[in-house]
């Protein structure tokens, strides 16, 4: 998760590097047509995976969810600063636990609804409307956080069932499709230049979910969600000493209230499939 992080921050700079020259659509759809060279490796994976019907559908869903966020994504980039985009993305586990609660019906216990408030709390410090002026690319921000965490919950699933190599090649298989209509009715020259800054987001954001994928078939999310939290430190440095965004003390904090409520949330979770889960004492006797 600590190389995930560092990945996904190079691809926050290259998006932010090459801003609003190319469309969102268009830069989203390159990136990803780019990023097919690295399915050659995966093509044997994917054929012997014998993917299901059940499967596939799944791998549809998050390639349209993923599509939608991916846009939205490359839009906001061009509009805020990278801190506000990381520290918004923290809102997609927040989602995840409400769309459980409410499309699943799983329990929401007085605790974790606690620290669900708390994040949407955080979030409110960090646009904090009424003091300064929220620009499109917060609210695309938010869309963002609520289709990553759809995609996520669906990659999560897939984890367990196909290998790694299988799950970051079908998605990328999907998206490029998905995206290719958006990016026709947008479509202007791009320059060799910002080609090549869009394969390496190919490159980074490839081995990004790649060791993503990894980690969440290795480890519990007690583990590896706080460790994200390093984004947002990498976030503001980047912004600050490359970009020359003024480092805003409120989203940082804001930030730390999201991050410090979705790991409760994470801790809870486990705590209560420990209870659930009989120990090897219990098992034996």
């Amino acid at each position: 998760m600590v190389l995930t992080g560092l990945n996904f921050v190079a691809v926050t700079a290259m998006v932010k590097h090459v801003g609003s020259d190319v469309p969102a659509a268009q830069g989203a759809f390159l990136r990803y047509l780019l990023g097919l060279v690295f399915l050659i490796p995966m093509v044997r994976p994917i054929l012997a995976a014998h993917l299901t019907r059940r499967q596939l559908k799944l791998f549809a869903g998050r390639g349209v969810v993923h599509t939608i966020a991916v846009i939205l994504w490359f839009y906001a980039m061009a509009r805020i600063p990278i801190a506000d985009v990381t520290a918004m993305n923290y809102l997609s586990p927040v989602y995840v636990t409400l769309g459980a609660a409410l499309l699943l019906k799983e329990p929401l216990p007085p605790r974790r609804l606690a620290a669900v408030i708390m994040a949407l709390v955080g979030a409110v410090i960090i646009l904090r409307p009424g003091f300064r002026e929220i620009d499109p690319g917060h609210v695309a921000m938010l869309g963002t956080a609520l289709m990553f965490a759809a995609g996520y919950l669906i990659a999560k699933q897939l984890s367990g069932e196909v290998s790694a190599a299988v799950v970051v090649g079908m998605l990328s298989i999907a998206v490029t499709i998905g995206l290719a209509p958006f990016a026709w009715v947008v479509w202007i020259p791009v320059s060799w230049a910002d080609v090549g800054w869009l394969f390496l987001v190919a490159c980074f954001a490839t081995a990004g979910h790649y060791s993503m994928t990894l980690a969440f078939a290795s480890a519990p999310l007690t583990v590896t969600q706080p460790v994200t939290f390093l984004q947002l430190i990498w976030a503001v440095l980047l912004g600050a000493l490359v970009f020359g965004e003024p480092v805003d003390g409120w989203v940082v904090f804001g930030g730390a209230v999201i991050m410090a409520s979705i790991s409760f949330i994470t801790w809870r979770e486990a705590a209560a499939k420990r209870r659930i889960t009989p120990t090897a004492h219990q098992t034996k006797g």
